[in-house]
């Protein structure tokens, strides 16, 4: 029997909130960013591309949660130039990335006025809840399989369970703003953020 979306999503509140250890590079990527006081006095999130999955953490890195999430159809981690333009409907298969790097969020809205926490306004990345509107997407069947195979969809924003969405990642960015590192999936991390991270 098929779940409803309902179901779909409570499923998902509890996953959000049943901690998962970081991955190795997630796990680095911590370290690093608290070595090198890269976040100034912001909280911060590591996102693997890989395991398709976010973690939050406050200015000192201590944990404030966890979430699988959807991501960019498309494998890469750089963003096309001149994308955040062009109607949705002109952004092809292979350009529906989302991009690796270091980005500081903005609250904010999107077209439609629904809440979102923009990663890049000027490309139309942005963090905001599952978007469930095309069935056949399947979108929260995404983000509650186990696996990450599945959590390739979206034109390159990161959609997140509602219910973290609401209540832990809206918060935390009405205190402040928080830094997002986006791990990338076809380089070294190290790479990705200049000599002072290779180096350290």
């Amino acid at each position: 029997m098929r779940r409803t979306l309902a179901a779909l999503l409570a499923a998902l509140a509890c996953a959000a909130q049943a901690a998962q250890p970081l991955s190795p590079d997630a796990a680095q990527l911590r370290a690093h960013v608290l070595a090198l006081g890269d976040n100034g006095a912001r909280p911060f999130g590591v996102l693997d591309k890989r395991r398709a999955h976010l973690w939050l953490f406050d200015a000192r890195g201590a944990a404030l949660g966890d979430t699988p999430v959807l991501l960019g159809w498309a494998r890469g981690d750089d963003t096309v130039p001149g994308i955040g333009m062009r109607p949705i409907e002109q952004v092809r298969p292979h350009e529906r990335t989302t991009p690796a790097g270091r980005f500081i969020t903005e609250r904010g809205r999107n077209a439609r006025r629904e809440a979102v926490l923009w990663v890049d306004y000027e490309a139309a990345v942005s963090m905001h809840r599952v978007v469930t509107n095309v069935a056949s997407e399947r979108r929260a069947q995404r983000l509650a399989s186990p696996s990450p195979r599945d959590n390739r969809i979206s034109y390159g924003c990161i959609n997140l369970p509602p219910a973290f969405f609401d209540a832990t990642l809206q918060p935390l960015a009405a205190r402040a703003a928080p830094v997002l590192y986006i791990l990338p999936e076809t380089r070294p991390w190290q790479t990705l953020f200049g000599a002072a991270w290779a180096a350290s």
